[in-house]
């Protein structure tokens, strides 16, 4: 079995530079914006950390394929690199420093591609968090300055903290009755948003969280966290992994429950 440690080691290597790149346009008066297809920004600093990424993994591990948000797809084989550059972008772009570069391997396995490595680097906050499959989650500012996370043992919903992004995805679904119900059920609820919360169930400060709609590069870094973290990850439907389009994650004594509620429609 491998044990993926010197592609780990490659993934931090390529959020460090990313890191820099988004921090040196962080803020920045000049930032240049636009708007894509899907009425979602993209900023001069997403399209540079992605470039800057696809160019080190090409020297690096030139035989994989690379998946990014801003660029597509590129490649093809058994390894499969998924980026997103800036995850948080609305964030990204008005100063609020919860933003994160994600950074994953994935490989070809039984139903599709699975990530085997994850970083997922927040350097406004000054956080990152990482995994690699069979060798625990840990955070820290470096492999060599690290603290291994798990997820909480909380086993009832009185006493479970609940985070999500939105109500509007749930409305436009026809979940938010069962969102709603949830969220009376449950002790805490704040909406934190994009990778923040994933990372928070991995540390067990939360316990659980969920969000309607995203892409592969939102979920495949988080995945493989909380679920080394000892938490599940699946989608809405139950299906483990990054695959649904939709997310759950929670320390796994919740899930159960967690979906239930999420797939109520009414």
């Amino acid at each position: 079995m491998p044990d993926y440690l010197d592609d780990l080691r490659l993934a931090h290597v390529l959020a460090d530079a990313a890191d820099a790149a988004t921090m040196s346009r962080f803020k920045a008066l000049d930032l240049k914006v636009e708007t894509k297809p899907d009425m979602t920004p993209v900023s001069e600093a997403d399209k540079a950390a992605e470039e800057l990424i696809r160019s080190q993994l090409q020297r690096a591990r030139p035989r994989d394929a690379v998946l990014g948000e801003e660029y597509g797809i590129e490649g093809t084989g058994p390894r499969r690199w998924v980026i997103d550059p800036i995850d948080g972008t609305k964030n990204y772009v008005r100063g609020v420093p919860v933003w994160a570069t994600l950074i994953s391997l994935t490989e070809a396995g039984e139903g599709g591609y699975q990530p085997v490595v994850g970083v997922v680097s927040a350097p406004a906050l000054g956080r990152r968090w990482w995994a690699a499959r069979g060798h625990g989650a840990f955070t820290g500012r470096s492999l060599s300055s690290a603290a291994r996370i798990h997820a909480s043992r909380v086993s009832r919903l009185a006493d479970a903290s609940f985070a999500y992004s939105s109500l509007s995805g749930w409305e436009d679904q026809g979940r938010l009755g069962g969102f709603l119900d949830l969220t009376r059920e449950v002790w805490r609820t704040r909406a934190y948003g994009d990778f923040w919360p994933y990372m928070m169930v991995a540390e067990g400060s939360v316990d659980m969280c969920a969000e309607p709609e995203l892409s592969l590069w939102d979920m495949a870094a988080t995945a493989i966290v909380v679920t080394e973290a000892g938490g599940t990850f699946t989608g809405l439907d139950g299906r483990p992994g990054p695959h649904s389009g939709n997310a759950a994650a929670s320390n796994g004594l919740l899930h159960d429950e967690l979906l239930g509620y999420l797939n109520q429609r009414y």
